[in-house]
Parts: C-alpha cells; sequence; structure tokens
C-alpha cells in the first residue's frame, strides 16, 4: 500500500516539476515572442481559465472511465498540447493549447487527490497529505532551477516538460493500485460559502489574483530589463522556497487565535514586501530575503483561507468547500496576468507591485471589519492544512464514527 500511494505522490511531483518550469519558462518566452503585453496576458491567464474549468468537469470524467484511464486521457491532453506549442507559435493557439493544459493538469490532480484520499487510512491521511504537499513545493522549487540552465528560445524546454509528463504517466499506468471508486459528495449552493465565510471568498481571489500575476509576470519583466536567467532562477526558487518556510509556523499561528486577523497580518506583511521592493535597489544582497518573505506571505493566503472557511461549515461539506474555493482562487488566477499586463504596460514593474499591494491592502481591511462584526468561531474539525490552490488539495473526510463515538474502519 505505502508503495502504492508513494507511486501516485512521484508521480504528482513529476507533474509539479514540469508545472513550475512550464510557468516561469513561458513567462520568458512569450517575451521573446513578442505578443503584445494585452495578448500575453490572456496567453497567462489561459492557464487558470483551463484549469477552473476542469475542476467543475473532471469528477465527472472519473467516474464515468475510471482513474487509470482518466489520469491518461489528461496527461494525453497536457502532452498533445504542449508539443503543438513549439509548432503553432501564434497567440490564438498558445491560448487554446494553456488552456487545454491547464484542464488537463487539475485532471491529474483531481485523480490523484481522489484515489490518494480513498486508498490512505484514515489515521494515516495527515502524513500522507503532509507528504504529497511538501513533495509539491520541493518540485516546484526544482522546476525553477532549469530555467537558468536551458536556452528559452530553443524547443527543449518543450521536449523537457512532454518527458515529464509521460513519465509521470507511466508511472501511474503500471502501478498495481487498484483504483477507487467515487463517493457522491454533498452540495453545496451558491451564495452559502460568501454568505458564512465572506472573508475567505475574498482572500482566495486576491491570493490567486496575485500568485499568479507573481508568476506569470515578474520573470518576464526581468528578462525584458536584462537580469540573467541564473538570476531569475534564483529570484523564483527564493520565493518558492519562502512559501515553504512560512508553512509551518502560520498554520501553528492560526491555528491559535482568530484566522482573520492573522490573514489581515499576512495580507499587510505582503504589502510590505511589495512595497519594499520597489524601493530597494537592484542588489541581491538586498532583494533575495524580501522575495523569500513575500513567497512566504503570498503562499499562506490560501490556506489561512481554506481553514477558516472550513472552520464556518458543516463537517460534512469539507469536499464541497474545498472544491468551490479551488474555483474561486481559479477565477482570481486568470484575471490576474490580464489585469497585472495591463498595469504593468503602462506603470512597469512599480505599476504591478502596487497593484498587488493594494489587492491585500483590501483583502485586510475586508478582515478587520469582519473581526469588529463578527465573532470568530471555534476551531474544531479542520486545523490549518499546507495547501496549493492549483494542485486540488487533498480532502481528509472527518472520520466516521458510530453512534456512540467510537471510530469506525474505514475501507481501504
Amino acid at each position: 500500500m505505502l508503495v502504492q500511494i508513494g507511486t501516485l505522490i512521484a508521480a504528482t511531483s513529476l507533474v509539479q516539476l514540469a508545472n513550475g518550469f512550464f510557468n516561469t519558462f513561458l513567462s520568458l518566452r512569450l517575451t521573446l515572442e513578442d505578443f503584445g503585453s494585452t495578448l500575453t496576458g490572456v496567453v497567462l491567464s489561459a492557464y487558470f481559465i483551463g484549469f477552473t474549468i476542469g475542476a467543475v468537469g473532471s469528477g465527472q470524467v472519473i467516474q464515468r472511465i475510471g482513474h487509470i484511464r482518466a489520469y491518461a486521457a489528461f496527461a494525453g491532453m497536457v502532452v498533445v498540447a504542449t508539443a503543438a506549442m513549439p509548432l503553432l507559435v501564434s497567440p490564438l493557439a498558445w491560448i487554446a493549447c494553456r488552456a487545454a493544459i491547464g484542464m488537463g493538469c487539475v485532471g491529474l490532480f483531481i485523480t490523484t487527490e481522489s484515489w490518494l484520499n480513498a486508498k490512505a487510512q484514515a489515521d494515516q491521511r495527515g502524513r500522507v497529505f503532509s507528504i504529497y504537499m511538501v513533495g509539491t513545493f520541493l518540485a516546484l522549487a526544482l522546476g525553477q532551477l532549469l530555467i537558468g540552465k536551458l536556452a528559452i528560445h530553443s524547443t527543449t524546454p518543450f521536449n523537457i516538460i512532454i518527458a515529464l509528463f509521460a513519465l509521470a504517466l507511466v508511472m501511474v499506468s503500471t502501478t498495481r493500485a487498484e483504483a477507487p471508486g467515487i463517493a457522491p459528495e454533498a452540495t453545496l449552493r451558491y451564495g452559502e460559502l460568501t454568505r458564512q465565510a465572506p472573508v475567505a471568498v475574498v482572500g482566495c481571489v486576491v491570493s490567486g489574483m496575485i500568485s499568479s500575476a507573481f508568476y506569470a509576470l515578474v520573470p518576464a519583466w526581468m528578462l525584458s530589463n536584462g537580469v540573467p536567467q541564473q538570476t531569475i532562477a534564483l529570484f523564483m526558487l527564493v520565493a518558492v522556497l519562502g512559501g515553504l518556510a512560512l508553512q509551518v509556523p502560520v498554520g501553528r499561528l492560526s491555528d491559535r487565535g482568530d484566522r482573520r486577523l492573522v490573514l489581515a497580518g499576512l495580507a499587510l506583511g505582503f504589502a510590505a514586501a511589495a512595497l519594499l521592493l520597489v524601493m530597494l535597489p537592484a542588489n541581491l544582497a538586498a532583494v533575495l530575503p524580501v522575495a523569500a518573505v513575500l513567497g512566504g506571505f503570498m503562499s499562506t493566503l490560501y490556506p489561512v483561507c481554506v481553514a477558516h472557511a472550513l472552520d464556518r461549515m458543516p463537517a460534512d461539506r469539507v469536499v464541497a468547500v474545498s472544491g468551490r474555493l479551488i474555483l474561486v482562487s481559479g477565477f482570481g488566477s486568470a484575471l490576474g496576468p490580464m489585469l497585472g499586463a495591463a498595469v504593468m504596460s503602462r506603470f512597469d514593474i512599480g505599476g504591478l507591485l502596487y497593484f498587488m499591494a493594494a489587492a491585500t491592502i483590501l483583502l485586510a481591511a475586508v478582515s478587520g471589519l469582519r473581526v469588529l462584526v463578527k465573532a470568530p468561531p471555534v476551531h474544531v474539525e479542520r486545523p490549518f492544512e499546507i495547501i496549493d490552490p492549483l494542485t486540488a488539495p487533498i480532502s481528509q473526510e472527518p472520520e466516521a464514527t458510530d453512534p456512540d463515538g467510537t471510530p469506525r474502519a474505514v475501507p481501504a
């Protein structure tokens, strides 16, 4: 069982390695293609649009054809779309390809998530989830290192991405793990989550918007201003590692008090780091520590929002709430590159950083106002977890119990 679960986690880490490299690489490649700021923003946003659409329909595909076939179909979609990009170099073609890649990637993540959730025993899910997310962050970080080693004007980066996705497909297709069925999920009416946890909804939109704008546009600006690829890779690597480093301390802090206050503090911390980057000299010794702090605050906004939303909702809505927040974050992620590219075309990188700082200051204000008018919930069912909104995080179901409160065995 552990070998089977390990295979799924290793395959997902390969997918994230490819994704971490692909997102930064495409930002740099679009700078060379010179599609213009508007079309560049749309191409970069297309992935998140596809991701959001796929998050809605992937479950039905998995139910209809099964986990292994679905995984093969989603991986095949990503491989075909990636292979088409160097052959069809045009804005419209790349928009379509990136949307297909987004749909394929979310399908891969949801397939893996439901598979792991069904196979892991109830008392193992926390450890499995932690390994899964640490593997995700490390793979995203390693993906940044590839940026400094490859010629971004060649087809080699596309071929490496294709090879990584194909290898993940081979690993999952040949596993001996029996694919599980998918149980029906509790429904959640539109508007209910916004009424119960408005701070979480606003926070997920802002988190998606600033994260996608940062990862999509900052590398492109650096390349267009003559920053060496190795330096770009180092900057992005430090930001990702900063996100990993702050997960545990922020999680412990949010579990001990009002998560809305923690969220407001993270938002203001991000805004301060963004404004500091505007004022700092172009010196690595000064910029890299701030990049780590910026990445740390940015990567912890989403999981605090999820934990706060789950505090407000019944335990049987865990999966539905998580799925709805992924959609909300995807909406913000789709807006980020388009709005950010428009701002950056007029006000350069300073304008982008001011834009992101303004968004997080707005989030801090909303969080602070809600603290004044609504008492915090009691943290009972769902503690903070390390989550990346674009990996369709594992939904750990509440432990089943018998009427007398005795834990009930969960079938593998």
